[in-house]
């Protein structure tokens, strides 16, 4: 009896789906394929499935108890943790791709960075109203201390780049305390964060979107940062107090952010974000798919748990649904 698997992804190329096919013909399944103007052939497939490959909630809630494993193509699973209801099985599987995309999202940081070290924002203001702009003050990544608030694959992979570029002393910042000695200078609890912002110079945020990250970074948190701190978040704009953070930045409390998501998204017309001073702003494309390399990840890793999967042994990536992540 075929075992089946429904994939519903627009990113997909014929290679990709060859290499699937392969995979899944070697351990003895069968695979669907659907693009997004697909749903109600992929939710009436989906029926018979035992595995769904897929970034939709709306999919999602069609499949039926016998659905086992769900991987979404997604590093951020929130929209699966929020309501346990989702899952017609309560004991299905859920993995998600963090690991597909460490190198676009850290190369966006990086590029974040150096714009606000030196001053983009300014010059480009500049150049806009056609003015040729003096030469303005600069900050270099080497020698600034980093702080990262949450160590998984996207910080632990910025952190690697920022110390080639000289960067240091690297803080790493999660629930327990502990990360990858070789890559971070100290790994501190969370419990312990209000201790070490009068001393960070840059702060990276990289959280996952649970209940328990809303609002970690606060306006009494953003009240202890220095006034030279930059703040770069790329995990959910829940996760920061975007009013107290744009007084901050409007009144030059702090020297200035970056900004991949925000509340809300995608972010409307005449939304005060749009005119705070010094931010660099991006509509949440530092990840998604927009590059050959995390596609190509996002794959492997489905393919090498497929595998996994079939042989009964324990899957990479695995979320505890009760934690988000």
């Amino acid at each position: 009896m075929s075992r089946d698997i429904c994939i519903y992804q627009d990113f997909l190329s014929e290679a990709h789906c060859d290499k699937i096919r392969q995979t899944a013909q070697a351990v003895g399944f069968t695979p669907y394929f659907f693009t997004g103007s697909q749903f109600e052939e992929a939710s009436a497939c989906l029926q018979h499935c035992e595995v769904l490959y897929a970034q939709s909630p709306q999919l999602l809630r069609t499949a039926p108890a016998t659905l086992k494993w769900f991987c979404s193509s997604t590093a951020g699973v929130d929209p699966y943790c929020k309501n346990d209801g989702i899952f017609a099985n309560p004991d299905c599987l859920l993995t998600n791709s963090a690991g597909a995309y460490g190198a676009t999202i850290s190369e966006h940081l990086i590029m974040a960075l150096l714009m606000l070290m030196r001053r983009m924002p300014a010059y480009l203001q500049g150049n806009a109203r056609q003015e040729w702009t003096p030469a303005m003050e600069m900050r270099s990544i080497q020698g600034s201390p980093i702080t990262c608030l949450g160590t998984g694959d996207i910080c632990t992979t910025f952190a690697r780049k920022a110390k080639l570029l000289g960067a240091g002393p690297i803080t790493g910042v999660n629930r327990s305390g502990r990360a990858d000695g070789s890559v971070y200078d100290r790994v501190l609890p969370i419990a312990r964060l209000d201790e070490i912002l009068p001393e960070t110079h840059v702060l990276v945020m990289a959280l996952p979107g649970t209940p328990e990250t809303v609002g970690t970074l606060s306006r009494e948190r953003i009240a202890l940062l220095p006034s030279d701190a930059l703040v770069l978040n790329v995990g959910r704009g829940t996760a920061v107090d975007q009013e107290a953070l744009m007084e901050a930045l409007n009144g030059e409390r702090i020297a200035g952010a970056a900004l991949d998501v925000m509340v809300p998204e995608p972010l409307p017309q005449g939304h005060p974000l749009w005119q705070t001073r010094n931010l660099v702003l991006t509509p949440h494309i530092s990840g998604n798919m927009s590059l050959g390399y995390t596609r190509d990840q996002a794959v492997e890793i489905f393919c090498e748990n497929l595998t996994r999967y079939a042989a009964g042994e324990p899957l990479h990536h695995l979320v505890d649904r009760s934690r988000g992540y």
